[in-house]
């Protein structure tokens, strides 16, 4: 046991020998067990390098690269909102589905409308999104006649009763994106843009099914009143 308790005692004055107290200062440079973590092979921007032959550390962007980071682009133009490109890290209702701001007492911030143009190529993208990721549960008509109520899966919402057909197209994205009850996230699986295309295709789908004939251009009404 002495031989134990002198080690023992040994090794803590050797530790605090070598690296002192804790809380303690000293003039002497520190002890670096990987040097590598400081001390690395590169350089800073904008410095010289003798590595390449232009001597230039920094170089410029390859051919062909693809960047990150930038704005959205809707059919090979950037999207807009308010005269400003969106970027997929702002905090802005693209991205969240909800307006900037606290909402009044007795409101939401939803986006009430999709803040993106409704093309044919975004009503397309929205189909194709739709029967991949939707279909499945919510059937190809949206009525919540999927496969999976083939397989005893059953509450699948039906996207033309009334209350669907009056949330904000807001609220469906985050929907979307968190999911809700029986619905898991999509938030990982399908982009932002997607996900307003998908609701774009959704609102299309209500209005096949749900359309009056008052909401038909008079010149075309007279086919569907026979």
């Amino acid at each position: 046991m002495r031989y134990f308790l002198l080690l023992f005692f040994l090794t803590c004055f050797g530790v605090v020998a070598i690296c002192g107290f804790r809380g303690s200062h000293s003039h002497l440079p520190p002890i670096e067990l990987f040097a590598d973590m400081v001390r690395q092979n590169k350089v800073r921007p904008q410095t010289p390098s003798d590595f390449f032959a232009d001597q230039h550390a920094s170089r410029l962007i390859p051919v062909g690269t693809v960047p990150r980071g930038g704005p959205y682009v809707i059919n090979g133009e950037e999207l807009k909102i308010d005269g400003k490109p969106v970027f997929p890290y702002e905090d802005s209702p693209v991205n969240t589905g909800r307006l900037p701001g606290t909402p009044a007492p007795g409101t939401t911030n939803w986006v009430p409308v999709n803040p993106l143009p409704i093309t044919r190529q975004l009503l397309d993208r929205g189909q194709q999104r739709f029967q991949i990721n939707c279909m499945p549960c919510h059937g190809p008509d949206g009525d919540g006649r999927g496969i999976t109520s083939k397989y005893g899966m059953v509450g699948m919402a039906n996207l033309h009763d009334q209350k669907f057909v009056n949330m904000t197209d807001g609220e469906i994205f985050n929907t979307i994106t968190y999911g809700k009850t029986l619905m898991g996230a999509y938030g990982a699986n399908v982009t932002v843009q997607d996900r307003w295309a998908i609701i774009a295709y959704v609102r299309a789908l209500q209005r096949s099914q749900l359309a009056t004939v008052e909401d038909v251009p008079e010149p075309d009404r007279a086919p569907f009143k026979k």
